[in-house]
């Protein structure tokens, strides 16, 4: 057994020059030992995986919440500053991809939330073996998600917003605000379609802040009764894969009366070619060009026999749809999109003798042209496709 140093044994070591002074050991908080327990957490993913922890849904539920961790831990510099001289796998290199905080804000237990790491801890040589609160309650959520029996009721809900997507109706936009969480709503977490089917009664959190447990119904067919927070938080930490899905933009989209307020937005126009092309002039009745225009449809086709589009011949007019409040663009494409089957294969030679294949112009019958912009006033349309063998609009499936 080593004896210890003697007063003599100091005197001797200091004449040949060697270091005796014993380093003092550092104290830390019970908050600053939490924060380098929950790092090292990380510092062992990191060393067993060779990889720095990631977010994502197809990841380990415990490797989502030490990425959100160690974003935490690189954007708070009191958290930098106590880690750093640890971090010999250079994991504060990176960059956070959560929310900036200020750590002066946030008192202890606040602090230690906002990493994820257990506030009331054991004693400080068990901490490394202790689950985090969040860990837990993700842990807790990712249980309670269990097979959806009544999905079925659910299911055409899901189909109808693809549809809406795929159309252009509805769009997807970062989730920003816990108050966008609502019955009826659509989200995109973890890659996944989430519709909140019920909201129980709201309540209020130990920190004021407002809750309610949520029916949530995924488009795997699964659900679950996590909490609204716990939603949100799922949502933030997919960063910006964590999406809501908007509420359809076109109600009605034609009036023949117009409301106060209502800014006119352009023209559905219909046109059928003079041209003498043997297919056109075969097909006359049949070959028509649909377009939108923010212009008069006058102006629109002034000098179409100078312009490819028109198919180098002048045009007649033969139906026209008054728009309001509407994204043209998309619009036109919603319309090109359905009858798409139908679009007209040909191509011709611009005043320059140069090839050109016009898009805008399709086989089909005024009376199909008519039908769908019924369908899409009533909103309706992304039920329908155009069958060009029948000549009409089917219901789709």
């Amino acid at each position: 057994m080593a004896k210890a140093f003697t007063e003599d044994d100091d005197a001797l070591l200091a004449e040949l020059g060697v270091d005796v002074e014993v380093k003092k050991a550092v104290s830390r908080t019970p908050r600053e030992e939490r924060i380098i327990a929950g790092f090292e957490e990380i510092q062992r993913f990191s060393e067993e995986y060779g990889r720095t922890p990631e977010h994502g849904e197809a990841r380990d539920i415990f490797e989502r919440l030490y990425a959100v961790r160690l974003d935490r831990i690189r954007e708070l510099q009191e958290c930098r500053d106590l880690v750093e001289s640890l971090d010999h796998q250079n994991l504060l290199s990176g960059s956070a991809a959560t929310q900036p905080c200020d750590a002066d804000e946030l008192d202890d237990d606040a602090l230690l939330a906002e990493l994820g790491i257990e506030v009331e801890a054991p004693p400080i040589t068990e901490l490394k073996h202790v689950r985090s609160t969040a860990e837990k309650k993700a842990a807790e959520n990712i249980a309670k998600r269990e097979k959806c029996e009544d999905f079925e009721t659910f299911k055409p809900l899901f189909e109808k917003i693809q549809k809406e997507l795929d159309a252009g109706l509805r769009e997807t936009r970062k989730f920003e605000l816990k108050a966008e969480i609502e019955p009826g709503r659509f989200f995109i977490v973890g890659g996944q379609k989430a519709y909140v089917a019920e909201m129980g009664e709201t309540t209020l959190t130990d920190q004021g802040r407002t809750d309610a447990r949520l029916r949530i119904i995924f488009d795997n067919g699964t659900e679950s009764n996590m909490l609204m927070r716990s939603l949100q938080r799922a949502l933030n930490a997919d960063g910006d894969a964590g999406r809501r899905i908007t509420e359809p933009s076109a109600g009605p989209l034609f009036s023949d009366q117009t409301i106060d307020g209502d800014e006119a937005s352009g023209m559905i126009y219909v046109l059928r070619s003079k041209s003498d092309h043997p297919l056109v002039a075969e097909n006359r009745e049949l070959v028509h060009k649909i377009g939108v225009t923010n212009m008069s449809v006058e102006k629109r086709i002034a000098g179409a026999h100078l312009q490819p589009t028109f198919l180098m011949a002048n045009v007649d007019v033969v139906a026209t749809y008054e728009l309001y409040n509407i994204n043209r663009t998309k619009l036109e494409n919603l319309i090109h999109r359905i009858f798409e089957p139908a679009r007209l294969d040909i191509e011709i030679m611009d005043r320059f003798g140069r090839p050109v294949v016009p898009r805008e112009w399709f086989l089909v019958p005024l009376y199909a042209v008519n039908k769908a912009v019924e369908k899409i006033k009533d909103g309706t349309i992304t039920d329908y496709e155009y069958d060009p063998g029948q000549a009409r609009l089917i219901r789709r499936g």
